[in-house]
């Protein structure tokens, strides 16, 4: 899967409240409590993972694979 280009989508565009809905619900549905914090820290408060690390007590390496596993799960829940 990480090693198939992606062309672009090329289908009908789905209208901005809908997307922005779907993102809204696959944030408070699918995703844990910890999975959402990290996007949020990382995303919109624009912390670095070292900062987020420092502040939670854990390794980088545990924010990291936080952050990818729920950009995976946003990823996987907004294909279609």
């Amino acid at each position: 899967m990480k090693n198939t280009p992606y062309n672009g989508y090329r289908g009908p565009r789905l209208p901005k409240n809908v997307q922005m809905e779907r993102v809204r619900r696959v944030l408070e549905e699918e995703l844990t409590a910890l999975q959402r914090q990290t996007i949020f820290d990382y995303y919109l408060q624009r912390q670095s993972i070292t900062q987020i690390a420092k502040a939670r007590g854990v390794n980088k390496s545990t924010v990291c694979r936080t952050l990818h596993r729920a950009e995976g799960k946003l990823r996987r829940y907004l294909r279609y």
